[in-house]
């Protein structure tokens, strides 16, 4: 079947924000939403705002919301809608779920994290082997930043207990054979536990497919308002004692929800579904593949030179301009772009590039080829 062309600007016209003379790269930090969006956030202040459990109108359009919310999730992650839990954003859920499932381990018990993370899923783990007497083990990257599958099963021993890594890169984009690490997790009597925050807006996501045990993610990241998102395996859930209130029925969640970012959430989901993955990563690649044949000469591109294996973000350095300097001039011109390590320190590390980190640029597809020439006209001007 043929995939539909994106008509980027009927795309573009559902966001307010993109009306402005900015090119936004700055998407790995967090996506613009579309008007949908913000109209569902307003609309639930202005007509349901309310508590739970109540016997009037707006809490139980609350209650109601609650469970559409759940749904959307639910249908977001391939999953069952028990299985979701909303939070403040992937690292603080993170560091919850890390707390209950560190109530089953024992000094000695191991840990195995990855050198291409985002540090919300590394210092969690190390914090709780601070406290618990564990170890946490590094699996390597491989030169071109690929994961290092090999090094990732020599790290794995009768200890382990966690497997911890990224669906992909927030720093260089590369992506991860999930389904291959959660085998291998598996194979060695430990958790599947993913971070898709940076993956999550490129394309779908099927935790039963992935056989992870547990997967997190940010709907800011992808459309939405600031909120985190978790799943975790029924049958897992179950058996963990959780940090909660005791009247409360939903296990991980603790207080009252941010039930107007819900709103925008269910609203961020069927944006996505009224575009298609499939049109939105054909939009991306070529945006991708645009980028790639014209980096400039002067430009040090940090991982795969290729739309395989990745998602459309790129770290790279100007020859003899340090990356605050470059992101500082491309926001005079009206380009977002990063800098720094974005909290991914190991890759850096890894990379040789320390806290300085390189510049990245992170494409989603409300990007168009235009603002891609921009990005790269203005990077050939600093040579």
């Amino acid at each position: 079947m043929a995939v539909t062309e994106l008509d980027i600007e009927a795309v573009r016209a559902r966001f307010s924000a993109l009306r402005s003379p900015v090119a936004f790269f700055d998407g790995p930090g967090g996506t613009q939403c579309p008007d949908s969006v913000i109209d569902a956030v307003a609309a639930y202040l202005r007509e349901s705002n309310a508590n739970l459990g109540g016997h009037f109108g707006n809490s139980r359009r609350s209650d109601a919301l609650v469970a559409q919310a759940r749904l959307a999730a639910a249908q977001f992650l391939w999953c069952e809608p028990d299985e979701t839990i909303f939070g403040a954003n992937m690292t603080t859920l993170n560091f919850a779920l890390s707390r209950t499932v560190g109530r089953t381990l024992r000094a000695g018990d191991e840990i195995v994290v990855t050198r291409l993370d985002h540090d919300g899923n590394v210092s969690p783990w190390l914090e709780l082997a601070h406290d618990l007497d564990l170890t946490v083990r590094f699996a390597d990257i491989n030169d071109d930043t690929t994961l290092d599958l090999a090094d990732l099963e020599r790290q794995l021993t009768e200890r382990t207990r966690v497997v911890a890594f990224s669906l992909a890169s927030n720093a260089v984009g590369t992506t991860v054979d999930a389904r291959r690490v959660a085998e291998l997790a598996h194979e060695a009597g430990a958790l599947a536990w993913a971070d898709a925050v940076h993956y999550a807006p490129h394309g779908p996501i099927d935790v039963t497919a992935l056989g992870v045990d547990v997967l997190l993610c940010s709907p800011y990241k992808y459309f939405g308002p600031h909120l985190g998102l978790a799943y975790v395996r029924a049958e897992l859930a179950e058996s963990w004692r959780t940090y909660k209130v005791r009247p409360a029925h939903q296990r991980f969640e603790t207080g009252t929800l941010a039930h107007e970012l819900l709103a925008g959430f269910v609203a961020a989901v069927e944006y996505i579904d009224s575009i298609g993955w499939e049109a939105m990563q054909a939009h991306e690649r070529a945006l991708s593949l645009h980028f790639l044949s014209c980096l400039p000469a002067n430009c040090t591109l940090y991982g795969l030179r290729t739309t395989e294996g990745r998602v459309p973000t790129f770290a790279f350095n100007v020859d003899g301009v340090p990356p605050c300097t470059v992101a500082e001039r491309l926001g005079q011109l009206d380009i977002a772009v990063w800098d720094g390590n974005y909290y991914a320190v190991e890759v850096m590390d890894r990379l040789g590039l320390g806290e300085d980190g390189a510049v990245r640029a992170g494409f989603v597809h409300y990007n168009t080829i235009a603002e891609v020439d921009r990005l790269v006209w203005a990077l050939e001007a600093m040579a």
